[in-house]
């Protein structure tokens, strides 16, 4: 989004999805009623700084830091919108005057601000809490626009994973938050927080819903919910044809996360990158994106499986898609719009993912970075697709050069386990990791990161040098080819 683009809004005036805002020194209340009344309706543009009539007077810029965090501490706030919401404003510059920014998109579920419902009619917000008609049509219509949100209320706390797969989420939520609070919650109430236990309204039907299904079911749950999940990862390199290498991934989400970043992580290259004074794995950082979207943005009533195809020169992802555009997306015009909100917003409760509209930005940041200056492509239609390029040393004269990986498996004569290369892998690209990284990068606790850390030293591969804050990993074992 820049000031061309906001200035085009600016021009259309207020309607269904654009309102202006004064708030120069403070958010007004109103504006939390805006954004109810989006994401009920059909989402919408919001700006702040700018009057009823377009005229641009911009934020007083003291005032936008504390603006921005009362924002997020308010959307975040069960008491005011609930349930809550992860969005974030965007400074924009026209001429002399600073306005925020932010796009707010449809939500699966109807939100309330301080316990009101609200509803978009023209360029008003409109409180339809007593309003049972609308409020019904409301509910409705969230209902069946919403695959995640389908009811399964004969599925039952046998047939997902609860007590396996809560520790672990609780661990990835503190290790994003330390004081999430998740932490202190039970399963149920973790459940219902994230909205994935509902109540209907309309039909008193209670029970856990198919984002719920797919985060927590066991394989056989979801198949019977879901018969058509399933992520495609393949590599196609030699063997044009068919393939060279190929997993099947029916694990839920949470756990599908990481075999779809083991795969890629296997197959391509990372090359060293500072960012700032930080080594930072911009591979991974574009892995990132390409997973969260596959996995919490495709459309689940759909049979085609998401496929993640890696080829000579470049990553090729897609899913069935609900969509809402045509074509190559431009990331300068391009407003973010969630096909399933509750799943994605449990990718950013766990760090998954960031906040809507982040992961194109990300994209257009390393691609470049990591491919030699070419852009990715994403391209919208009935199939999303997602182009990555890969860095043009990765092949030559039609050869394929053995990537890190690769020289790290031939150089151990010991087997490990697949979560120990992992963790190999990643110390030897970022000898100064920390811990908290590593289980963060293997999607386990830190205590089964420095279990896997404490085995490859007991294998004599590597090794601590220097203090435990200022020191950093070396492999010392390089000489025969794994067994």
């Amino acid at each position: 989004m820049d000031a061309k683009v906001i200035k085009k809004l600016i021009k259309e005036g207020e309607g269904f999805t654009i309102e202006f805002k004064e708030c120069q020194t403070e958010i007004s209340s109103s504006t939390y009623e805006t954004v109810c009344s989006f994401s009920n309706r059909y989402g919408g543009h919001l700006l702040l700084g700018v009057t009823d009539d377009g005229e641009i007077i911009g934020v007083n810029p003291n005032s936008i830091e504390d603006m921005k965090r009362n924002f997020i501490n308010t959307l975040n706030n069960r008491n005011k919108i609930s349930p809550p919401l992860f969005l974030e404003f965007t400074e924009i510059k026209i001429g002399g005057d600073l306005i925020l920014y932010i796009y707010v998109p449809i939500s699966s579920l109807p939100i309330t601000c301080s316990g009101k419902l609200f509803d978009r009619n023209g360029d008003a917000d409109i409180d339809i809490t007593t309003n049972t008609v609308m409020g019904a049509e409301l509910y409705d219509r969230k209902r069946n626009y919403f695959t995640e949100r389908k009811m399964f209320p004969y599925v039952n706390e046998n047939m997902l994973r609860l007590s396996e797969l809560m520790p672990k989420v609780r661990n990835m939520a503190q290790l994003r938050k330390a004081d999430h609070p998740w932490i202190n919650m039970t399963d149920m109430e973790i459940m219902q927080s994230a909205d994935l236990y509902e109540i209907d309204p309309v039909t008193g039907k209670e029970g856990y819903n198919l984002a719920a299904v797919l985060l927590f079911g066991k394989d056989e749950t979801i198949f019977s919910c879901c018969p058509g999940y399933i992520t495609d990862c393949i590599l196609r390199r030699d063997n044009v044809d068919r393939y060279d290498d190929r997993l099947m991934v029916t694990a839920n989400l949470i756990e599908a996360y990481g075999q779809v970043l083991g795969f890629i992580q296997k197959h391509t290259p990372d090359p060293f990158y500072l960012e700032g004074v930080q080594a930072v794995s911009i591979r991974d950082k574009i892995a990132r994106e390409i997973i969260s979207n596959i996995l919490c943005h495709r459309e689940f009533s759909s049979t085609i499986p998401a496929r993640v195809v890696i080829e000579d020169n470049q990553i090729v992802a897609d899913n069935w898609n609900r969509s809402n555009l045509y074509g190559k997306l431009n990331p300068k015009t391009f407003t973010p719009n969630p096909k399933n909100p509750i799943l994605a917003r449990f990718f950013v409760s766990i760090n998954y993912a960031d906040v809507l509209g982040s992961g194109m930005r990300n994209l257009y940041k390393y691609t470049p970075i990591y491919a030699n200056g070419k852009e990715p492509e994403l391209i919208e239609g009935d199939i999303f697709k997602t182009i990555i390029p890969l860095p043009e040393f990765f092949t030559r004269n039609g050869q394929t050069n053995v990537h890190i990986n690769d020289q790290i498996n031939v150089q151990i004569n010991v087997q490990l386990n697949e979560t120990e290369q992992i963790v190999l892998d990643l110390l030897s690209k970022n000898p100064y990791i920390t811990l908290n990284d590593v289980a963060l990068h293997i999607s386990r606790t830190t205590k089964t990161a420095h279990r896997n850390i404490k085995s490859l030293c007991d294998k004599n591969i590597i090794r601590r040098i220097g203090a435990k804050k200022d020191g950093h990993w070396e492999i010392i074992r390089a000489e025969q080819k794994i067994k």
